[in-house]
């Protein structure tokens, strides 16, 4: 017996844009968001990067960065639906995913959607889950889908996950596992501002906060369209050798390199980064540019030896653009 399939109803047809348009959609969700976070434009040129590839997204940090504040910016910023999931340790799979309710009127079950079903959803510390409840996650994440009960049902359209975790508290917290870690296309840390930042950061934080003004600058029709775009993008023979010079070096110096998922998520991020330069076609420096946002969480490395932020950066350096004669 198959499983039956419930798709969501109501969404409009994408539109067709081009580059350029793609580009502005993309910069203005970018300026929209440092409205509210203060510098760190590169994180969130990464954090809309992932966006354009349609992954999804880890921000990992010190408590207080404003890992939270990014994701809710960026959410804000399109008019879509948007969910938060405050991950604890007794957060139930029925939880995120929702169940089935008997309808004693229909005298029938009735799927109630949990609040996993949007646009956008916030999976806040999601490391304080149990493993079974973050497994909860893996079908959705991976193939937009929740399977409940012998039915399956869609996601809605687009579907991103921007999960939050403390890098430095682990007492009570559960190590996220390899196979949901490589659903993250992309890993981003933020960083502690410097002194100006900071300071405009607290003059900020006095009255009303900057999250509570931002209106949607881009609506669901565009998003579609800007990945639409993102997928059109040219990813010549030479950038796709490239990419997989790359994972191969990781794979020979590391108990685990990075996957075949990686090497196209990589591809798919650097896609996303010839849209922020408004160009049809990938080059080199957008790979090197994505490299580090979208490997490093992917590889495991012998104790001891250099870390996985450290290979990659070695592997940009040693791996030619273009193969040795």
């Amino acid at each position: 017996m198959t499983d039956a399939t419930e798709r969501p109803t109501g969404e409009s047809p994408t539109p067709t844009v081009g580059t350029e348009r793609a580009a502005e959609i993309a910069h203005a969700v970018v300026e929209n968001v440092q409205a509210v976070i203060v510098g760190n434009r590169e994180p969130i040129e990464g954090l809309v990067t992932g966006l354009l590839g349609g992954g999804h997204v880890l921000l990992e940090d010190v408590p207080g960065v404003g890992k939270t504040m990014l994701a809710r910016a960026l959410a804000a910023s399109f008019d879509c639906s948007f969910k938060r999931i405050q991950f604890t340790p007794d957060l139930l799979p029925a939880d995120v995913t929702g169940s089935s309710v008997y309808d004693r009127t229909a005298e029938a079950f009735e799927f109630r959607r949990g609040p996993i079903f949007a646009n956008v959803v916030l999976g806040d510390e999601i490391n304080r889950a149990p493993p079974k409840t973050q497994a909860a996650m893996l079908e959705a994440m991976a193939e937009s889908q929740v399977s409940v009960d012998g039915r399956t049902h869609s996601m809605p359209d687009p579907f991103v996950v921007i999960a939050t975790q403390n890098s430095i508290e682990r007492e009570r917290t559960y190590e996220l596992p390899a196979a949901e870690l490589d659903r993250f296309m992309v890993k981003l840390q933020l960083g502690y501002p410097d002194a100006d930042e900071e300071s405009t950061v607290i003059e900020r934080a006095i009255g009303d906060h900057a999250i509570e003004t931002v209106t949607p600058v881009a609506s669901v029709a565009d998003l579609r369209a800007a990945r639409t775009a993102t997928d059109d993008v040219e990813v010549r023979e030479p950038i796709r050798a490239y990419v997989t010079r790359i994972a191969r070096y990781t794979r020979e110096r590391a108990e685990l390199g990075v996957s075949p998922r990686g090497s196209i998520a990589l591809v798919r991020a650097a896609q996303g980064r010839a849209i922020l330069d408004a160009r049809p076609y990938v080059v080199p420096d957008d790979v090197q540019a994505a490299a580090p946002d979208v490997l490093p969480h992917r590889i495991r490395t012998d104790p001891g030896d250099t870390d996985a932020e450290r290979l990659v950066s070695a592997a940009l350096e040693s791996v030619p653009v273009e193969p040795e004669p």
